[in-house]
């Protein structure tokens, strides 16, 4: 295993053992990271998204991962958050697809895709089936994620 390759490695096990601060250790001070849920997060507000999301899981919350490969420059992982989302109580399993850049020995990017469609069906029943695909469910769903990671800054500031 590569250096690169452990630097994901220690970000996934330290999220399955629902440690942020390692999580956050993993990044470079200039982390871009980006997903569905939130859109794009820059510097310390990506770091901040994962000590909010563990701390809304309270134990709530199972993450697995496999398939880390990373040379010198780029990596990818694959992994799978099992939980109950927060808003309706119901249960999700989201596979996520993530992609790395790295600088200085950190991740200096981080990009999670998956199905929004399939993650908005399972967290949120009847509306998410109905309007998991339009751009106007993505984006107040984004919108929210933006607004609870804001009052957690507020709050924890």
């Amino acid at each position: 295993m590569n250096t690169n390759e452990q630097i994901i490695e220690e970000f996934y096990a330290a999220f399955a053992a629902q440690n942020a601060e390692t999580m956050a250790s993993c990044y470079h001070p200039d982390i871009v990271f980006e997903d569905p849920a939130f859109g794009k997060l820059e510097g310390k507000d990506a770091s901040d998204m994962w000590y909010m999301l563990i701390e809304r899981a309270k134990g709530n919350l199972k993450v697995e991962f496999s398939d880390i490969k990373a040379d010198t420059q780029k990596g990818t992982a694959q992994w799978t958050a099992i939980y109950h989302f927060i808003k309706t109580n119901r249960k999700v399993v989201n596979k996520i697809k993530a992609s790395f850049e790295f600088k200085d020995g950190l991740i200096i990017k981080h990009t999670d895709s998956f199905d929004f469609w399939n993650w908005a069906k399972q967290a949120l029943g009847t509306t998410g089936l109905l309007l998991g695909w339009s751009s106007f469910l993505h984006k107040k769903v984004q919108h929210q994620a933006l607004e609870s990671l804001r009052k957690y800054q507020q709050k924890n500031s």
